[in-house]
């Protein structure tokens, strides 16, 4: 490409040196790809949108870095859950072979919103149970539990905190606002001893029910949508 000569251009073409100031203040993309107003918008809109992601990324792994500061809850009391045969379950031994334990606080079969949060771990299960114990509890009685779960098909370990102390003591349970959902972490040591590392609340748009980011990408997002136990096979893609 030539070399451009701004004196000549200005004394041999009046005006041509003001027009060219102009196109050579576009930002480089117009210039270099030819890119065109409404494409260069949607170019930096997508650079914009890429930039956002990856500082969700980063936002997220640091919050497990705060999150794994926290100072360990030991739990000193070895509470007794039932299963579905009314036996007592030591939290102890929910471990199992593991160090570790993942436990879902549902709020039984009432909840439609818990009822999906448990239908996404059941596909989850293999994969989760490859690096941890997992277990859900809920406030249902052992009968109810068992009848609900089977209905689902859910495969995961189900235990009943009805007429323990358990949910409530785990923050689970509030006076006014009754029972949440959400999701303890536990480390059981060496020596025996049970701690708290990590607890979490579950709701829309969280980390622990994939549907919403999938709904998020539709144009109107979510659009009104709620969980159900049950669908109409003509339902598709009403809202």
């Amino acid at each position: 490409m030539a070399s451009l000569d701004h004196n000549n251009a200005s004394s041999s073409m009046p005006g041509t040196h003001v027009g060219l100031h102009r196109k050579l203040c576009y930002h480089p993309h117009s210039i270099s790809y030819g890119l065109s107003t409404k494409k260069h918008a949607i170019l930096e809109l997508e650079h914009e949108i890429s930039r956002t992601r990856q500082e969700i990324i980063r936002n997220k792994k640091e919050l497990s870095r705060l999150v794994r500061r926290l100072p360990k809850e030991e739990i000193k009391k070895d509470y007794s859950l039932k299963d579905w045969n009314g036996h007592d379950v030591k939290l102890s031994k929910l471990f199992g072979e593991s160090n570790d334990l993942i436990l879902v606080h549902n709020m039984g079969r009432q909840c439609p919103y818990c009822t999906l949060w448990a239908d996404g771990f059941n596909g989850l299960l293999k994969h989760l149970e490859d690096r941890t114990s997992f277990v859900v509890v809920s406030p249902d009685t052992p009968k109810i539990q068992k009848e609900f779960a089977k209905s689902r098909g859910w495969k995961f370990k189900m235990l009943s905190g009805h007429g323990t102390s358990f949910i409530k003591d785990m923050g689970f349970e509030k006076p006014k606002r009754g029972f949440i959902p959400g999701v303890s972490v536990f480390r059981k040591e060496k020596d025996g001893r049970i701690f708290r590392v990590a607890v979490d609340q579950f709701g829309p748009g969280d980390d622990y029910c994939i549907i919403w980011h999938f709904f998020d990408l539709l144009p109107l997002g979510p659009n009104g949508w709620e969980p159900k136990f049950s669908y109409p096979k003509n339902n598709k893609g009403r809202y």
